[in-house]
């Protein structure tokens, strides 16, 4: 089973914001799939899909945690579905990356991201990870940012990124796909160094 994961803050007072991006990605697969979530035996909700081609099982899901706190959840979910890390892709935002620039690796550090950081410490560092580009936002005179990083990742993207930002989540959910039917190499030589505009 393979199981892809968007990290975010449950509630209303989250959706749509910078930090949640790896929720509306896997919502965006649920809807292409046709399937919905449900409940989890653990603090998350998860929607199951088999692959037409061969039946092979898909877990979407969703930590209801809190994103630093996620790594109590994804480290349930893979225990409960007896899942393999490196069959675990976690879809996360990047304010390091441009926004709709992607950038998948195979393992690694949590890189300063404090979700990461929580799926770290519960599930080791062998998990392939989708960081998903959501800028820095606009740079004052002096080419420091305007805008607190905390404030930051928890605003809602502007009415005029909002043609890249639906680019970069059909992008994502493409490369979520191939992670699922090639393995994370594939997804890293197609979308790696490459954005919407120069890359399909």
């Amino acid at each position: 089973m393979k199981a892809i994961v968007g990290l975010g803050n449950p509630g209303a007072r989250y959706r749509g914001t910078r930090h949640n991006i790896g929720f509306e990605i896997v919502d965006e697969l649920a809807r292409r799939w046709g399937i919905t979530f449900e409940s989890a035996p653990f603090d998350a909700v998860i929607a199951k899909w088999r692959r037409p081609a061969d039946r092979e099982p898909v877990l979407l899901a969703k930590p209801l945690t809190f994103m630093n706190a996620s790594g109590e959840a994804v480290g349930a979910l893979a225990r409960y579905f007896k899942i393999e890390t490196g069959d675990v892709l976690v879809v996360v935002d990047e304010v390091q990356l441009p926004l709709g620039k992607l950038r998948a690796r195979a393992r690694g550090s949590a890189g300063g991201h404090n979700g990461l950081k929580s799926i770290v410490a519960h599930l080791g560092d062998d998990f392939s990870r989708l960081r998903v580009g959501v800028g820095r936002g606009p740079e004052g005179p002096d080419g420091q940012a305007r805008r607190d990083l905390a404030d930051h990742v928890l605003s809602r993207f502007e009415s005029d990124e909002q043609p890249e930002v639906e680019r970069m989540m059909t992008r994502a959910a493409d490369a979520a796909e191939t992670f699922i039917t090639s393995g994370i190499a594939a997804v890293m030589n197609a979308y790696n160094g490459g954005d919407s505009a120069t890359t399909e």
